[in-house]
């Protein structure tokens, strides 16, 4: 068996830990900065100051927060972790980057590319030929449909839906359940169906 860390003690890493079950890989401990119990699930929650002794595991960065998964990404020296659900589907056509997550259900088809520290969620749909950035969330149920390409950091909501070819820019965010027809700029918020923006991120 194999074993990682989870940095980020938080629902989130309850979830990510039960993907490396269904894989039979063993989570060592949940490293988090700012622990506020000793154990999950009977697996011990150490400060990150503690990381020095998990040298040998590679980790896995089990934070929801796009901006601070890849803040954190930057600090360690480890070797990153990718975790794929054992029914989640992924052709073998597809790339999935280090530090990715794949929760089940999820379907991600032919010659898709998955960048770095991205969050496939439960159930979500990545369409063929998409090309989706470091540090991106496809939350559950969301459909991405082909040759979608979407920016470093942007969150996509739950129940959203892509429609073919369109380019949504870097740290945007999607809302749950919006019908995106058009390309979105870096930093829009956008909502509803169709797609508006209602404002824009900070920088």
């Amino acid at each position: 068996m194999s074993e990682i860390c989870l940095f980020g003690a938080s629902g989130h890493g309850k979830v990510v830990k039960d993907v490396a079950t269904t894989i039979n890989v063993e989570v060592k401990a949940f490293i988090d900065d700012n622990p506020k119990s000793n154990f999950i699930h009977d697996i011990p929650v150490v400060i990150s100051e503690k990381i020095k002794n998990y040298a040998h595991c590679k980790i896995l960065i089990s934070i929801g927060n796009n901006k601070i998964r890849k803040a954190i990404s930057t600090r360690i020296e480890n070797e990153f972790a990718t975790l794929i659900h054992q029914k989640a589907v992924v052709s073998q056509s597809a790339i999935i980057g280090e530090g990715t997550v794949v929760l089940g259900g999820a379907i991600i088809n032919a010659d898709a590319n998955i960048g770095k520290h991205v969050i496939i969620n439960t159930a979500a749909i990545i369409e063929h030929d998409c090309h989706i950035e470091n540090y991106v969330h496809i939350s559950p149920n969301a459909t991405i449909t082909g040759n979608v390409r979407i920016g470093e950091g942007t969150h996509i909501g739950a129940g959203a839906t892509i429609i073919p070819n369109v380019t949504i820019g870097k740290w945007a965010t999607i809302g749950a359940g919006a019908v995106i027809i058009k390309d979105v700029p870096d930093y829009a918020v956008v909502v509803g169906n169709p797609g508006k923006i209602k404002k824009y991120n900070n920088e």
